[in-house]
């Protein structure tokens, strides 16, 4: 409830208390400036004890009205009573002097409050009773015209009343609706704030779980490939009696260091490969075919077709892992005499293909991953199914393999 609605309330609440009062007051002093209307001591006294009696009723009402828990703002059979009861004092008053129609009056004021149900249209029909015998000059009507005249009054009297308390049930109905409905709605906020941070726990431990195959991917394809090129170009330096050739080989395995080491502080931070630092992804597949070539000594060629774009630069990151797994599964398994890695650009996706002339291998025969292998075909996979891309792989025994990774065309700028 806002303060404007807090404030109305509260107004209202004191028009019910003092409101009888005032509206008997008012009777009164008219009583006493209209005393020619009197007749005899009889009705002063009758009157004087009858406005004594409608004080006490009221100081009564609102006594009682605080010790109850609706404070008397919900329909009784003790509000009915109480309405009943000051309508006889206000009917006996009227009847003396027709200005007491102020105080009847008072009857239009809380019978929505105080009456319950369909008996609420009776009293405002009572009250309604005595303003109009009022207003056609008081109680009792006596001539023809009194009774047409009040007839008419009573008519419109009680028509009034009775439209004003239908359109106040139809908003105190709407008003319980809306409040049903806030309730209803705050429920769903609630049950919604606890399913959001339901999803952001899941999503949280997704993440985390993601991050961890991310970087055990990227640890796989720098330390792990930099080490196996090392002792790769070790045992070459270990079984061959060329000083000459065995210092060059030294030299070549402190350079796979030095760029493993580079690679490792990188993908722990998350950041493209060295390989991509100052350059697109075409110059670093060209520079990381022709480093492999050089260091396993097979014939290696890079292509590119299509009008190469500056990628977005997870997309230039998975492409140059996929390649760099493919390329060390070839060096380790494939015994190939030439390799060729295509990149090609399309209008709404790129497609790097990678073939050698090596022995293949039965694509249904493949052993499970085990902890000293590598990530394979299913670390390529999953790292083109992360940018929603796919890897298919074409090979048999004794026939080479090819691989093709196609992902979408994601520009650096989006």
């Amino acid at each position: 409830m806002t303060v404007a609605d807090t404030q109305i309330e509260r107004r209202l609440e004191q028009l019910h208390i003092w409101g009888p009062y005032a509206l008997l007051g008012v009777s009164a002093v008219l009583m006493f400036v209209s005393a020619d209307l009197m007749d005899g001591p009889a009705e002063w006294y009758t009157a004087g004890s009858l406005v004594a009696a409608a004080v006490v009723l009221q100081t009564w009402w609102h006594g009682t009205r605080y010790r109850r828990a609706d404070r008397g703002r919900s329909p009784s059979r003790a509000g009915t009573a109480y309405y009943a009861v000051r309508w006889a004092i206000a009917f006996g008053l009227t009847w003396i002097n027709p200005f007491f129609a102020f105080y009847a009056a008072t009857g239009y004021m809380d019978a929505d409050e105080l009456i319950p149900g369909m008996w609420r249209r009776l009293g405002l029909f009572a009250s309604a009773v005595i303003v109009a015998g009022a207003q056609v000059g008081g109680l009792p009507v006596t001539s023809t015209a009194q009774w047409l005249g009040f007839a008419g009054l009573l008519f419109v009297n009680f028509g009034l009343q009775a439209f004003v308390a239908h359109i106040t049930e139809q908003e105190e109905q709407r008003s319980r609706e809306r409040a049903s409905t806030i309730e209803a709605l705050q429920q769903a906020l609630d049950e919604n704030a606890a399913l959001h941070a339901q999803l952001l726990v899941q999503a949280r431990e997704a993440g985390v779980a993601d991050e961890r195959r991310r970087l055990a991917a990227e640890i796989h394809d720098t330390i792990a490939q930099g080490l196996t090129g090392i002792i790769a170009q070790l045992q070459v330096v270990a079984n061959t009696p060329d000083e000459g050739q065995a210092r060059e080989h030294v030299h070549r395995a402190m350079d796979l260091a030095r760029h493993s080491l580079g690679e490792a502080r990188r993908s722990v931070h998350n950041l493209a490969p060295v390989a991509l630092d100052g350059a697109g992804l075409p110059e670093a597949l060209k520079q990381t075919v022709a480093e492999w070539g050089e260091r396993t000594g097979v014939r290696a060629e890079f292509t590119l077709t299509g009008t190469a774009e500056q990628l977005h630069d997870e997309v230039s990151a998975t492409l140059l892992r996929i390649a760099q797994e493919a390329l060390s599964n070839a060096a380790r398994h494939a015994h190939a005499t030439r390799l060729g890695v295509t990149l090609s650009f399309l209008t709404d996706e790129v497609i790097l293909d990678i073939r050698d002339d090596g022995r293949g291998f039965d694509p249904l025969a493949l052993p499970a991953r085990t902890r000293a292998g590598g990530f394979g075909l299913d670390g390529m996979r999953a790292r083109a199914e992360r940018i929603a891309g796919s890897l298919t792989v074409e090979t048999e025994p004794g026939h080479g393999t090819a691989l093709s990774a196609r992902v979408p065309l994601v520009r650096h700028d989006q």
